[in-house]
């Protein structure tokens, strides 16, 4: 293999690769990049669970061939080098790259050994726009669990119904859903993990396709292929979690909230909200320390309604948000809290003040 690449469009891929190795044994394959040339480029990088294949188009092939080099060794070498062309060559075992008097060799590994990526050509098309997909994605992200032993916690759930699409997340302390129409889209569920969802919203921006079988969810543009093995599991029953009414359903400002949050809550997050016809009323209820202000506004309450809140899950809803105007929906002091804007709604378990 033998052939001259755009350094800055190589470090590109090559660093957005780097999520997709193996990192804790070096001696596996799959801490290694793949590269193959033949008119185009093709680079992929895959831990058996997750995988990424990018083709570079503009690049000067003088001779075809295979490789793999250690993707973190070779991005720590790529950095160092000057904003110019590359030269890569395969001799021998070893991968050979030079640029002006500065020259590089790092150990390969057997190319035909290369674990293969899964095949596409029979998937399911979700028929949905990616700019919606990635928005939703992006806003139940926060409330994806971490190391639950519920493994299927640890992942964000599409769940495909007749009429709508539910993008359903949580972390048994809130609940995050997106809904939007289904016009095309069988019926079915999928559960992709966390890491994945982070990926995704890195890689793409722009119109691509997506697909999927029981097993795998496959996004991909002209240029990128991004794979993920789905989580094999039965998502909580997230329906029976969401209040079908309110006791009392008011609207607040986006800003209001994130003022008065930021001003009380600058080392405990535990807060409690008084919410009146004419002010808010902010306060930590940690028992050393003391925080409190008060914010002038006007709510369409009938009563005082008191919250005690992490404020963290406010301030990740708040945050994912467009509009000025969202909605509180309220029960009781003990019964979930509803934040809502739209089709975009979390439900948070309140903190149960002591008598």
């Amino acid at each position: 293999m033998k052939l001259t690449v755009n350094k800055n469009l190589f470090e590109n891929i090559i660093t957005a690769m780097q999520p997709f190795l193996e990192k804790k044994d070096a001696s596996s394959i799959t801490s290694h990049i793949y590269f193959e040339a033949n008119e185009k480029l093709i680079l992929k990088a895959t831990d058996f669970e997750m995988g990424l294949e990018a083709v570079i188009d503009n690049v000067n092939i003088t001779e075809n061939g295979k490789a793999t080099v250690s993707g973190s060794n070779l991005l720590n070498m790529i950095r160092r080098l000057k904003n110019e062309d590359l030269n890569i060559q395969t001799i021998d075992d070893f991968l050979h790259i030079t640029q002006n008097k500065s020259s590089f060799k790092l150990p390969m590994f057997d190319a035909n050994e290369y674990p293969a990526f899964p095949k596409y050509e029979n998937l399911n098309i979700l028929q949905i726009d990616t700019n919606n997909f990635i928005e939703s994605i992006k806003k139940i992200t926060p409330s994806i669990d971490n190391n639950n032993p519920k493994y299927e916690l640890n992942g964000a759930l599409i769940d495909i119904k007749e009429d709508i699409v539910n993008f359903v997340s949580t972390d048994t302390k809130r609940l995050s859903v997106v809904k939007i129409d289904n016009f095309t889209n069988n019926p079915m569920n999928l559960i992709i993990p966390k890491k994945a969802i982070i990926e995704i919203q890195k890689l793409f921006f722009d119109e691509a396709t997506i697909k999927y079988d029981e097993v795998h969810l496959v996004i991909n543009n002209n240029n990128i292929t991004f794979f993920t093995k789905l989580i094999n599991g039965k998502f909580p029953d997230y329906d029976r979690i969401i209040p079908k009414n309110f006791k009392t359903l008011f609207e607040v400002e986006k800003d209001v909230l994130i003022e008065g949050i930021k001003l009380v809550t600058s080392i405990k997050p535990h807060i409690k909200l008084d919410f009146t016809k004419e002010f808010i009323n902010f306060e930590t209820i940690d028992d050393d320390i003391e925080a409190k202000t008060q914010i002038p506004t006007s709510l369409d309450v009938t009563e005082n309604i008191t919250i005690a809140i992490n404020s963290k899950y406010v301030i990740d809803f708040l945050s994912s948000i467009k509009e000025n105007k969202m909605e509180i929906g309220f029960n009781d002091n003990k019964l979930p809290i509803c934040l809502k804007e739209n089709n975009f709604i979390t439900i948070v378990m309140p903190i149960v003040l002591g008598k």
